[in-house]
């Protein structure tokens, strides 16, 4: 075969289907590869332990016939291990099979097979059900992607909705610019630090920007206020935390459950001096307490009317000082570490 030819065979196969082909008996190979071998892609397995292998590798098969009655591990256990791993679960599976009766099939399709061939082997049965049962497949797969981007468009939508309303709260309080964009970026970064768990730390990402949404209950005589406020202004203030729980209140979504607990708990201070609760140590939610830190870091760095922007060494000092008072001593001991990955983060999103 020439170079150019050999191209085209090599293209023409990366556009064919796949099909693996798991019997312990060559002949039974050879005919099922026989019959299929002009329009797919064939792949051949002995032993059920070989076809797993097969199974896993890349690129993985589109289908698997797979015979039943096998030395050492049989078809079904083969089946149940391939539907139990998330990485073949999706593979189609048709049990090529001399066992008929109605049990045998039962068992099959409870382990997840799409459908059964019987022995002796009808190759143009063999053609019709593959074609079949590839085109279901292919579908699937069309269809899960698409759910997969239209998820995808529908959570960056609803972050970027979160995001806005954060800023709106920012335009109230008179804190213009990238504030809760740096913030949600910083509570990741610390969280990352001590929870294992990606969708958690997603959630806290997403919901931080909405910590003072409670904001928007506030007085304007009260938020915009160029001097110090009175006690009585102070206690109005203070509860923004239980209008931003209010507002958050009463939806099953778990990212808006996690930023009304951080709403109402972000105030709250390790010593138990914050508000509104005077919550103490671990019984503020572990959310309020990295987005508290987080808040108070970007604040402290940030040039505001009332004040200049505090210097890294400034910073620090501070967190170390209120480790064990204000901040959790835990967080503050991993946050240290990564102080210059914070540093980044404001630089990447500086105040327009």
């Amino acid at each position: 075969m020439n170079k150019i030819s050999k191209a085209h065979s090599v293209a023409a196969n990366l556009q064919k289907a796949t099909v693996l082909v798991v019997d312990d008996t060559p002949e039974n190979i050879d005919i099922l590869a026989a019959s299929l071998q002009d329009n797919y892609v064939i792949k051949v397995a002995l032993r059920g332990e070989q076809a797993l292998a097969i199974a896993r590798s890349t690129p993985k098969p589109d289908i698997i016939l797979l015979d039943v009655m096998m030395p050492n591990m049989d078809g079904y256990e083969v089946c149940r291990r391939l539907k139990s791993d998330p990485l073949t679960a999706s593979i189609p599976i048709i049990f090529v099979t001399a066992k008929h009766s109605i049990p045998d099939e039962e068992k099959g399709f409870e382990l997840g097979a799409v459908d059964y061939i019987s022995k002796p082997i009808s190759p143009p049965s063999v053609k019709a059900r593959v074609r079949t049962h590839l085109a279901l497949y292919d579908q699937n797969r069309q269809l899960a992607l698409k759910v997969q981007e239209r998820t995808k468009a529908l959570q960056e939508s609803k972050l970027r909705i979160i995001h806005h309303l954060g800023r709106a709260v920012e335009y109230k309080d008179n804190e213009t610019g990238a504030h809760v964009i740096r913030m949600s970026h910083i509570t990741r970064l610390i969280a990352e630090q001590c929870v294992d768990d990606y969708d958690w730390i997603e959630r806290i990402f997403q919901a931080s920007p909405m910590h003072d949404v409670g904001k928007i209950g506030v007085s304007d005589s009260i938020l915009l206020k160029p001097g110090r406020l009175n006690e009585a202004e102070w206690e109005l203030m203070k509860k923004h935390t239980i209008y931003g729980a209010e507002i958050l209140s009463q939806d099953s979504d778990p990212m808006l459950k996690m930023a009304r607990s951080i709403a109402l708990s972000h105030h709250e201070k390790w010593d138990g001096t914050g508000y509104p609760y005077g919550l103490k140590g671990e019984h503020i939610p572990l959310e309020g307490r990295i987005v508290a830190l987080a808040d108070v870091i970007d604040a402290l760095l940030s040039k505001r009317p009332y004040k200049e922007p505090w210097s890294a060494e400034q910073t620090l000092e501070y967190l170390t000082e209120q480790s064990g008072k204000h901040f959790d001593p835990q967080l503050v001991a991993l946050t240290l570490p990564i102080f210059g990955q914070i540093q980044d983060i404001r630089a990447q999103y500086p105040d327009e």
